[in-house]
């Protein structure tokens, strides 16, 4: 018999409060620089592509987001337009290009987020190297789930 009631595992709640206060600074960010919550996540992908050394193309960034390479174009166009963005081609095969974070958002991006970081770094200082790849390893098992969890979600049936 499924439950009655929402999960009151401490960790769950947790993790709840976290993802609504992330979005509600993700939310204030957007207020400020009058960005499209898509454009916002956009940026995110796309920066943590960059951050990896793998720089992300349109079709992919469609993929991350989950909509369609229409609506990823439109997003791409508004955040070209505003200088947070820029689009290159840099292999061999012309026609395949990449999304990169310009100067310009690095710099939005740093002077808003910065004072966060400064927190997130008094806080991660509180934790042994052990306890923070305790961490890090459930964080990671999460957003797998996670991932996991939307793939069954937006599968074709069977």
């Amino acid at each position: 018999m499924p439950p009655t009631e929402p999960s009151r595992d401490p960790l769950d709640a947790l993790l709840r409060r976290y993802s609504v206060e992330a979005d509600r600074i993700g939310r204030a960010f957007c207020d400020r620089h009058g960005m499209h919550r898509t454009d916002f996540q956009a940026l995110g992908i796309v920066m943590d592509a960059e951050r990896q050394g793998a720089p992300i193309t349109p079709a992919g960034l469609a993929r991350a987001l989950s909509m369609t390479t229409g609506a990823v174009s439109a997003a791409i166009d508004r955040l070209e337009r505003t200088g947070h963005l820029r689009r290159s081609r840099e292999s061999t095969d012309r026609r395949l290009v990449h999304l990169h974070f310009t100067a310009e958002a690095w710099s939005l991006a740093y002077d808003f987020f910065r004072p966060l970081g400064d927190r997130a770094a008094d806080v991660r200082a509180r934790f042994t190297d052990e306890e923070l790849d305790t961490v890090a390893r459930y964080l990671t098992d999460m957003n797998e789930a996670m991932s996991e969890h939307h793939r069954s979600l937006t599968a074709p049936p069977p």
